[in-house]
Parts: C-alpha cells; structure tokens; sequence
C-alpha cells in the first residue's frame, strides 16, 4: 500500500497563500511577463550578436611564370569594425610578396548599441522580477514605483525598437561588406591583367540574422507588457473612477427625468 502524507493546517494555510498570490501575480503582470520571458529573450539577443564571428575569402592566381596560387582568409566578428580587419593581399611581381589591406566600413555602433540594451534589458528584468516577487506590497502601495515602472518599460519598448530596426540595417550592410566579391573588388591585384581571382565561400550569417530576430521579439514583448505595468499606475485608476463617475451622473439625471 501506498502512504500518502497529509499537510497540516499551517502547510495548508502557506500552501493556499502561495497559490494565491501567485494567481493574483499571474493575472497583474499578465502571461507576457512570465518570470523568465524577458531575461531569457534579452539573453538571446545580445548573445547571439556578442558572440557572432565568420570567415570570408577568395582566390588569388598569380600569371606568372611560377602561376602562384594565394588563398586569402578574413575572420571578422563582434563588435564588426572591419575597417581594422587586416589581410594580406599578394602582388604578382617580383619586387613585393604582398600588401596590407583592410576591409571596409565600421558597424560597432549599432552593434554595440544592440548588445549594451539588451545586457540593461536583462539586469533591469531582474531587479523588477525581485521588487514584484519579494516587496510586492510596498510595490502597490507606493505610487512612484509604478510610474517608474511604466516609463522604463516604455523606454525600453522604444529602445528596442531602434536597437532592432538599426542592428538589421548595419547587418545589411555588413553581409554586403563582407562578401567575397567585394573582397575581389577592393584588391587592386584583380583589376589588371597580372591575376586571376575567384570569390570564395559567402561567409555563414545565421547567428547575426537570429539577433535581429531576438531584437524584434523583445520589442513585442516589452510593447505587450507596457498595458500590463500601465495597470498599475494611478493614471488607470483615474481613468476608471471618471468613468464610474460620468456613468452614475448619467444615471441619475436619467431617473430625474423619468420622474418628472
């Protein structure tokens, strides 16, 4: 046979607290702000950007006599200023071997922008997640916390807006910095007669495309939240009170002319 274990009245009565307060928290903060939701999502995208590194490259074949064949590889990554990306790019004569080129453009400042939000996002999601969990009381009691509340989560629904929109532009631009044709293209050993050059691989941007992904999925979840939060403010409590309050006078002025 198997024993079950009954809970007393004091785990019961704990046990019947915890549920409510959890329902009651569930029902305030709405599904959208699930305890691991955000700081998840947050994770995500600054991750997947932060930690993004490809390679791009292509094929150099000299005309020469000895027909040398250079392979060039470039590794490129976060915070992506391929400006100061290096490789060697050869030369088909015999007074030099190669020469120092770079990539072109720089793209941290978007990237950087993207990533520092969503490192915010999550150290910010975690401190609400504490003040809601563990002084929830003191949180509905005081009026500042919610108006706080309310304008940081609307600022951050904004900057994740931007961080998104402008992460994907300079990703745009990156794929289009970094393709191998316009490494051929920027190598002034192809456009001559001396050399014969072949793009290589088209460098891998799965990663960098699943960043502005996540970027745009925290914007939906913070802009889905901003009701949730705005809720608690006093700005809704006054809003219902005047509607309660136009709704009773009409009410009463409707009877006074039934009266008469």
């Amino acid at each position: 046979m198997v024993r079950t274990q009954e809970m007393g009245p004091p785990q019961m009565m704990w046990e019947n607290k915890k549920f409510q307060f959890l329902t009651s928290f569930s029902h305030q903060r709405g599904y959208l702000w699930s305890p691991m939701s955000h700081p998840l999502f947050a994770i995500f995208a600054f991750g997947s950007c932060g930690s993004y590194s490809g390679e791009t490259g292509a094929t150099v074949r000299c005309n020469n006599e000895a027909k040398d064949v250079s392979a060039i590889i470039v590794a490129f990554g976060y915070p992506f200023r391929l400006n100061r990306v290096q490789y060697e790019m050869p030369l088909c004569d015999d007074e030099s071997t190669s020469k120092t080129m770079h990539l072109m453009g720089d793209f941290s400042a978007p990237a950087e922008f993207f990533v520092t939000l969503g490192i915010f996002s999550f150290f910010y999601t975690i401190a609400a997640l504490v003040v809601y969990l563990r002084f929830h009381k003191l949180y509905t009691e005081n009026r500042r916390f919610p108006l706080v509340d309310f304008c940081v989560t609307v600022s951050f629904t904004f900057f994740w807006l931007v961080a998104a929109a402008a992460w994907g532009k300079g990703l745009t631009d990156v794929k289009g910095a970094t393709r191998p044709s316009s490494l051929t293209a920027a190598m002034s050993v192809c456009h001559g007669e001396e050399a014969v050059c072949s793009a290589g691989a088209t460098p891998s941007m799965g990663l960098a495309n699943i960043s502005v992904l996540f970027g745009f999925i925290n914007f939906f979840l913070w802009a889905g939240n901003c009701w949730f939060v705005f809720k608690e403010t006093p700005w809704h409590g006054q809003g219902q009170d005047q509607g309660q309050g136009a709704s009773t006078e009409s009410a009463a002025e409707q009877g006074a002319v039934e009266k008469q």
